[in-house]
């Protein structure tokens, strides 16, 4: 360790993920070296991607998101000198944005566009069509899109695991994946929060520009992390074991709650998305205070992941509820949601 390690990481590392990427999404060749980067979790990664791309000279720059979202995307637009524009995620479009909706107004001042998918908090996944709609958006107005992706390795059904935008690209022939950028994690996948171990890979250009970028920010990975982070991704079995728990964990809340509390299983994700309305407990914010003063059980407030957008707020009347603890845990934790929800 006498040599400072590489902001682009090491080949190794590199190439494992570039590896990955061709055989999760089907794609005909990921170039290692330059369409990989590696970052220290997606975290940072999303967040510095606005500040190295966003053309703050341009008039009012947008960066279009989805609502409810990750709050890293309203923050890395406004310190990049951009506004966030908001794309409410309601129950009428399957709890994705209507991209239909959008003016051409909005896509013409659009520079970056964030999509999360399979989305935080409402486990919605945008399908094929879906991005191969925004890719051709993404070349009318001249904007680069964004994909979220950490939550992709954790989904229902074996056979049917989400798609990507890289994925896409490739059905439409872009194997050089213009204006597309993906970021995956193996926080979620291989439930490594503490490791802070991802990769952005997509656009060549647009990583040479990011790379450049993070150069100058000191956030090279730990080549003791980078080896670490080789054997996470060249692993799937416990990936596998890591998707059976969570199924479990979603049948065990619908057993004790379905019949109190409506709840449905998400496209993919950890989350549930529940709406509180028929507790009679309150708005959102009431219930997760209540919930936590006799309960001590903790859940996310839907209005605090959210923005009130066209005059509504998406996340209002909805906790996010996180099954990431123990499988015990998680039943007792729906066994006290229950009696909370029933005295």
């Amino acid at each position: 360790m006498s040599a400072y390690p590489l902001t682009k990481g090491i080949p190794e590392l590199r190439q494992t993920i570039a590896q990955w990427l061709a055989c999760r999404f089907n794609l005909q060749n990921v170039d290692a070296d330059t369409q990989v980067l590696p970052v220290n979790g997606t975290r940072e990664a999303l967040f510095a991607f606005a500040q190295a791309v966003i053309d703050r000279t341009t008039h009012q720059p947008l960066v279009l998101t989805p609502n409810p979202f990750y709050q890293i995307y309203e923050g890395a637009a406004l310190l990049a000198g951009a506004t966030p524009h908001f794309l409410n995620c309601l129950e009428s479009h399957h709890l994705s944005p209507d991209f239909d909706a959008v003016s051409p107004e909005t896509w013409q001042q659009c520079q970056l566009l964030y999509i999360c998918t399979p989305g935080n908090p409402t486990g919605a996944v945008l399908d094929l069509p879906t991005l191969k709609k925004l890719i051709a958006l993404a070349d009318q107005y001249d904007f680069i899109i964004a994909s979220d992706e950490c939550y992709s390795e954790i989904y229902g059904d074996e056979n049917n695991p989400p798609p990507g935008l890289l994925q896409a690209c490739a059905d439409m022939d872009r194997h050089d994946y213009h204006r597309c950028v993906v970021f995956h994690s193996l926080s979620k996948r291989s439930n490594l929060p503490g490791l802070r171990s991802g990769f952005v890979a997509g656009d060549a250009e647009i990583l040479k520009s990011f790379l450049r970028y993070r150069t100058y920010h000191g956030c090279a990975m730990p080549v003791p992390t980078q080896l670490a982070s080789i054997s996470a991704w060249k692993d799937e079995v416990h990936v596998k074991e890591n998707r059976d728990k969570y199924r479990r964990k979603f049948d065990i809340f619908l057993q004790i709650l379905g019949d109190i509390l409506p709840l449905s299983l998400p496209d993919a994700g950890f989350y549930l998305w529940a709406d509180t309305r028929p507790a009679n407990k309150g708005n959102d914010e009431d219930f997760a205070q209540h919930l936590f003063a006799e309960q001590n059980i903790t859940v996310l407030p839907g209005q605090y992941l959210a923005r009130t957008a066209d005059g509504v707020n998406p996340g209002e009347h909805r906790v996010r509820m996180a099954l990431v603890a123990s499988e015990e845990d998680c039943r007792e934790a729906a066994e006290r949601i229950r009696l909370f929800m029933t005295t």
